[in-house]
């Protein structure tokens, strides 16, 4: 525990042992808005194909705050008190803006109110019950919420919105060891204590310690399996298909993004959707089939590390990915509501640092004799990092189990002749 920081008490977390808290944070986490996240599972849908898979957003935020708090201690001689416990009480903020079933209700968000939970969460911050505990304890509500979202402007450290929010963040480097712990999927074996050790400031951006370069590509290589494994599984991704579907057919009648202040929203969680879900006419046939593990079935699955012309499209236009779906249902001689193409993407290796460097590089240093700190080029250091970079590109078509064969047949003359390796070329 920081020394300056006057910890109340702990809460035992099976990753950790122990994390501490100090009484402005305890005062955060007994709010409606943290509490709601017991409500609120890491991985929505994976436990279809995880049984274990029913660790909450709650663990998690606790999570990020102890790993905040630990860099935080690393970093103690850029960072006063205030600081410290202000990057702490964002790492333990920074998902209360997640809807039920997590980034599944995204789809919504995006999709009609062109928001995400990042957009949510200064908001839900600054307009609920949060913050009147927050100003209690010598913080600003709104500057906590930004930092939450790693969006505070003008600041004199950039670093201080990385911790939560970066290439390399505290968030990955929990949710990748929490969600292969409760899967069971191992992918999560990843040195946290020495990326967290040798993480510096450099020219005001966080930097890794290029001696910490192993534990960087074993945090790269998790995240990407992990990817491949747990979240773009073909099962989970067919659950969230489905639950997409329900809360589509459902939206108009139950209200869902009609919420006006943070409360209304609050009000949203796995528990009280998913039950108003199997009560609404339109949504509750789907959610007999997701209780009876009926799900759809994958009939096509290419996984693409490149963009051609056409997966660009497909990736990035909603329309492109109808008309394809329309043409699979001519061919297959079956209703288009029974088609879904399903494009779960992510940037292999993940770039949003503010430093000025070659694009596609993680800000890494090496130490002089005299123990300044010289700026290295990634790329140039780790072919393993080097050969991550681009995209993992996945393109699936569902439908119903006794439609699978003829949209099988029908999926392929349409899609394919797409490449699923290629050069990758920007």
């Amino acid at each position: 525990m920081l020394p300056h920081l006057k910890h109340w008490g702990f809460i035992k977390d099976p990753l950790y042992g122990y994390i501490h808290f100090t009484k402005a944070e305890k005062d955060v986490i007994d709010t409606l808005p943290v509490q709601r996240l017991r409500m609120i599972r890491q991985l929505a849908g994976a436990e279809y194909v995880y049984p274990g898979a029913h660790h909450t957003r709650l663990e998690h935020s606790l999570g990020v705050m102890h790993l905040a708090g630990k860099l935080a201690q690393n970093l103690s001689e850029y960072m006063n008190a205030q600081e410290v416990e202000a990057v702490r009480m964002a790492g333990l903020l920074h998902d209360v803006g997640h809807g039920p079933f997590s980034h599944v209700f995204e789809h919504l968000l995006v999709k009609y109110l062109e928001k995400t939970h990042e957009d949510l969460t200064p908001w839900i911050v600054s307009k609920s019950e949060l913050a009147d505990v927050i100003e209690a304890h010598g913080h600003s509500p709104e500057r906590i919420g930004d930092l939450a979202a790693g969006r505070m402007a003008r600041l004199e450290k950039p670093f201080l919105n990385q911790i939560i929010r970066s290439a390399v963040d505290v968030d990955k480097m929990d949710f990748i060891v929490r969600d292969t712990y409760h899967t069971g999927a191992e992918y999560g074996f990843i040195d946290t204590n020495r990326l967290i050790y040798t993480i510096d400031i450099l020219d005001g951006n966080l930097a890794v310690d290029v001696t910490s370069l192993a534990a960087l590509e074993s945090l790269m290589i998790a995240r990407v399996e992990s990817f491949k494994t747990i979240y773009f599984h073909r099962a989970t991704r067919a659950a969230q298909v489905m639950l997409v579907a329900a809360m589509e057919a459902a939206r108009e009648e139950l209200g869902l993004i009609d919420f006006k202040s943070p409360d209304e929203y609050l009000d949203l969680n796995d528990y009280t959707l998913w039950t108003w879900l199997k009560q609404c006419e339109a949504s509750k046939p789907i959610i007999k089939n997701l209780e009876r593990r009926r799900l759809l079935k994958c009939v096509y699955d290419r996984t693409l590390h490149i963009r051609n012309d056409l997966a660009a499209k497909i990736f990035s236009s909603e329309t492109t990915r109808k008309q394809i779906a329309d043409e699979v249902a001519e061919k297959a001689e079956v209703e288009p509501e029974t088609i879904t193409i399903d494009v779960p993407t992510l940037p292999s290796v993940p770039y949003r640092h503010s430093m000025e460097m070659r694009p596609m590089d993680i800000p890494v240093f090496s130490r002089t004799r005299d123990g300044s700190k010289k700026t290295q080029s990634l790329s140039d250091i780790s072919m393993i990092i080097t050969s991550l970079r681009g995209y993992l590109n996945i393109i699936r078509i569902y439908t119903r189990e006794d439609l699978r064969e003829k949209v099988a047949v029908a999926a392929e003359k349409v899609l394919g002749t797409l490449p699923e390796t290629a050069e990758i070329s920007y």
